[in-house]
């Protein structure tokens, strides 16, 4: 598939969302998620040539996302660092909504790359087929590990 420069920035800009809702789920902090982004974008530009229409575009872009994300995560905890944070945010919420998402973000940080995607798809609202689709399992087996990964999530201390 050949695609103009034009053509990328508008499928980025219909897909921005699903890119950085993905690069969100696998970073730590704002930063990540912006380098996490701007690989996706790369990974996307190189592979674009590539994509034969088998499947919908936004299944593609969210392969690609996933790919990427866990790919980098694989390489951080490899090699691990300690990461020195000045910007403290005196107006961060505190309110118990908030601290019940970050509880729930902090769990999902810490499943398995491909558990984490799945959660990820699922809370996108995407159907069981749309993720076996772009995780390559069956919509079965997507099932029977959201059924798992929910008791995991639940048996997880803070």
């Amino acid at each position: 598939m050949n695609i103009t420069e034009r053509e990328f920035t508008q499928l980025v800009h219909e897909q921005k969302s699903t890119i950085y809702t993905v690069c969100y789920m696998f970073a730590r902090d704002k930063d990540e998620a912006a380098d996490l982004f701007q690989d996706v974008l790369i990974n996307l530009w190189k592979g674009i040539g590539k994509f034969r229409n088998d499947s919908e575009i936004s299944t593609w872009v969210y392969r690609v996302s996933l790919n990427t994300c866990i790919s980098a995560d694989r390489k951080k905890r490899k090699m691990p660092t300690t990461r020195l944070d000045m910007n403290i945010d005196l107006f961060d919420d505190d309110d118990t909504d908030s601290r019940q998402i970050q509880v729930l973000r902090q769990r999902i940080q810490r499943l398995q790359p491909l558990d984490r995607a799945i959660v990820l798809l699922w809370l996108e609202s995407l159907s069981y087929q749309e993720i076996a689709d772009i995780v390559g399992l069956t919509p079965k087996n997507i099932s029977v590990r959201l059924t798992r990964i929910r008791l995991q999530l639940k048996q997880m201390k803070d």
